[in-house]
């Protein structure tokens, strides 16, 4: 009982931080500071811890392969001072219409120390449409497709983790 109550806590100071960021990320969009709030309000949050064990093939072998995140927001803490977490540039996130980047990245193990992180993911509510928000879009054109959340989870599930951002789904050709 005492891990449940501990992790209900975490879990409800990461959806506050979550909501803070969302605020400044607004504010430096120039849009009201509630706007991309308001969408992850009654938000789904996942909360993920990770063990990477050591492995002497560390060459050989990735711990979770290229991919970008399918959410609105990842929150990552590094537990221990194991590196891990490569990055790779110049892919967008929709909300924004192209002005921040949905980071594709990928983990890699070490050959002589474990690695431990814990991931909290927010997305937004079960009922929210993902796109373009109206205030960013008033005078530019739509980089991306408007979908329903329900619709942006069967894409989730019928893609890989092969490198290729989700996001290339979403964008209008």
């Amino acid at each position: 009982m005492l891990i449940r109550k501990t992790l209900e806590k975490y879990s409800k100071t990461l959806h506050g931080v979550s909501m803070q960021l969302f605020k400044l990320i607004s504010i430096n969009l120039g849009i009201e500071p509630e706007a991309i709030g308001k969408m992850f309000e009654n938000c789904t949050q996942g909360i993920r811890m990770n063990y990477y064990p050591p492995c002497p093939e560390a060459r050989e072998v990735l711990g979770l392969a290229p991919h970008s995140d399918a959410t609105g927001l990842t929150l990552l803490v590094q537990v221990n001072e194991v590196q891990g977490l490569q990055i790779k540039k110049n892919s967008k996130w929709i909300l924004s219409n192209g002005e921040y980047n949905s980071i594709e990245h990928r983990t890699v193990v070490d050959f002589e120390k474990e690695r431990l992180s814990i991931k909290a993911f927010h997305s937004p509510g079960l009922r929210a449409m993902i796109g373009p928000l109206p205030e960013l879009v008033k005078e530019k054109t739509h980089k991306y497709k408007t979908i329903d959340v329900q619709d942006y989870l069967k894409l989730i599930i019928n893609s890989k983790l092969d490198g290729k951002c989700l996001i290339d789904h979403m964008k209008i050709q």
